[in-house]
């Protein structure tokens, strides 16, 4: 009679398979976010020259979450200088985010010709929402403007200056200084060969007295007191044809469905077309979907490139909610 021996507890299976641990599959940036516009702050990350492009990225989106001490990031807008894979951007920002339990942001990626410290591959600007109230009577956003012209802008929280070259940046930062006091300013060279001259600076600033009206769009020039303002991020158009544009177009307007507003309710719009010809192209669309009697401001101008090699231009808009 054969005796078997018990088998031994907690002896596994000589055929049993290893549990396979899979990770959770990352969430892409929503296309558009709303957020309270008596509420926003707005920041810039320092720039950096250590490591390559994904731990730049890493370490200006740690510098941001220190910096905002709590607020609610709902928008990045990343400039990427250098070789480095853009579309990281994006799911270093999901990574981020996700790991830290917050909501993601909309996210907007162009590269740029270079930034003003050698090594250094990615700047990122952030708007959040703030705890408390530090918009009481609203928001002004301007358009590009010739450095040359720029006027003391009381109020200025950031502006972002976009350059041809970074050869006179000192004298840009002291004049770009006296004209927005106090106000965090990021500069890009927007192409790496800028054939020609050409530097603006665009700008946000919190207004001292409540506007007349809820929205008011001046030349050049939105004055923003609504509840609430909708932030989106990038849309691409592949090629250059009519119909592709258009189709980009269309896409942005999908974007902001969902949080009940149109192109109507539009009054800021940037884009980054990277041939003149394709510029060219989307300001005569913008005629098309914008209201032409109160077109919004904003910021058409050239990049050096975009997250998709295919990709000619890349919109983003911000409008006016309830």
């Amino acid at each position: 009679m054969a005796v078997y021996a018990p088998a031994q507890k907690g002896k596994k299976k000589a055929d049993e398979e290893p549990v396979t641990q899979t990770l959770p599959v990352l969430k892409d940036p929503p296309g558009a976010i709303s957020a309270e516009t008596s509420r926003l702050v707005f920041h810039v990350s320092p720039l950096s020259s250590k490591g390559l492009l994904s731990q730049q990225v890493r370490d200006a989106l740690k510098a941001l979450l220190h910096d905002t001490r709590g607020a609610a990031i709902v928008k990045l807008r990343a400039f990427v200088s250098g070789s480095g894979d853009m579309r990281r951007v994006s799911t270093i920002v999901s990574e981020t985010f996700t790991e830290h339990k917050l909501p993601l942001p909309a996210v907007s990626t162009i590269e740029v010709g270079a930034l003003p410290l050698e090594g250094s591959q990615v700047v990122i600007e952030s708007i959040a929402v703030d705890k408390k109230t530090v918009n009481p009577n609203g928001l002004a956003f301007y358009s590009a403007q010739p450095v040359k012209q720029l006027h003391p802008l009381p109020g200025a929280l950031r502006a972002t200056c976009f350059l041809s070259s970074l050869d006179d940046l000192a004298k840009v930062k002291s004049t770009v200084s006296a004209a927005f006091p106090g106000a965090v300013v990021d500069f890009v060279q927007s192409q790496r060969l800028g054939f020609e001259a050409l530097d603006v600076c665009e700008a946000v600033a919190r207004l001292d007295r409540t506007p007349a009206q809820a929205l008011t769009l001046e030349k050049d020039a939105a004055l923003v007191d609504t509840p609430k303002i909708v932030l989106t991020g990038i849309q691409m158009a592949f090629r250059d044809s009519d119909a592709d544009l258009r189709l980009a177009f269309e896409r942005l307007a999908k974007a902001l469905e969902p949080l009940g507003v149109t192109y109507k309710d539009v009054f800021w719009s940037s884009a980054y077309p990277l041939t003149r010809p394709v510029e060219e192209k989307v300001r005569a669309m913008q005629q098309e979907f914008f209201d032409r009697s109160k077109p919004p401001a904003g910021t058409v101008l050239l990049f050096e490139g975009l997250p998709s090699l295919d990709a000619t231009v890349a919109m983003d808009v911000i409008a006016a909610s309830k």
